[in-house]
């Protein structure tokens, strides 16, 4: 008697289903920040673009959890190393450690940060969202401001000038957007 061989495996088959879940959005998420990047508004007097990166990070930490949420942001800086992911289809080591270099490693700390109030139930209402929210950008600026001050070799207040001060507008319209498009996602799924 012959042993049948199956001719072909899933992923489910290998790996346990919830795991083969994470890691499909976790490089979804990673791809997700990649899209973000390409939405880029250059501004005159900064080396760092408005993109829409910051709101798929958000939203990465919120959706997948502090573990998988970080995850999906370091792939995503990985990728960008070999890929043209990066905002406005820029690409490797050069750009990854230049003058938004901060930010990109700030992606990971926010999601995380946020992932891990997701994991306190703070996504569930625009109330604790926003505040969640708030701080994951945080995470972001306090990572990039430093690096940008290093990089072009600027006081942090210059940094902040150039980093912080020309997206605070944007960056609060994306929390409220996120903070309100989550909470929202959650009552779908009642």
């Amino acid at each position: 008697m012959q042993a049948v061989v199956p001719t072909r495996v899933i992923a489910g088959v290998v790996l346990p289903r919830q795991r083969t879940i994470t890691l499909i959005l976790v490089a979804g998420f990673a791809l997700l920040t990649a899209a973000a990047a390409q939405i880029r508004i250059p501004l005159p007097l900064t080396p760092v673009p408005v993109t829409g990166q910051t709101f798929a990070v958000l939203l990465a930490g919120a959706a997948l959890g502090r573990n998988a949420g970080a995850a999906s942001q370091g792939l995503y800086l990985v990728l960008g190393l070999v890929f043209p992911f990066y905002a406005g289809g820029a690409s490797g080591w050069t750009h990854a450690t230049g003058a938004t270099g901060g930010f990109l490693l700030g992606f990971i700390a926010a999601a995380w940060v946020v992932g891990a109030l997701a994991e306190r139930r703070q996504d569930r209402a625009v109330s604790t969202a926003v505040p969640a929210f708030l701080t994951g950008t945080a995470a972001i600026y306090l990572l990039g401001v430093p690096w940008l001050a290093h990089v072009l070799g600027v006081s942090w207040v210059r940094a902040v000038e150039l980093g912080v001060a020309p997206f605070l507008f944007g960056d609060l319209l994306k929390i409220v957007l996120a903070g309100a498009v989550l909470p929202a996602a959650w009552k779908l799924t009642k």
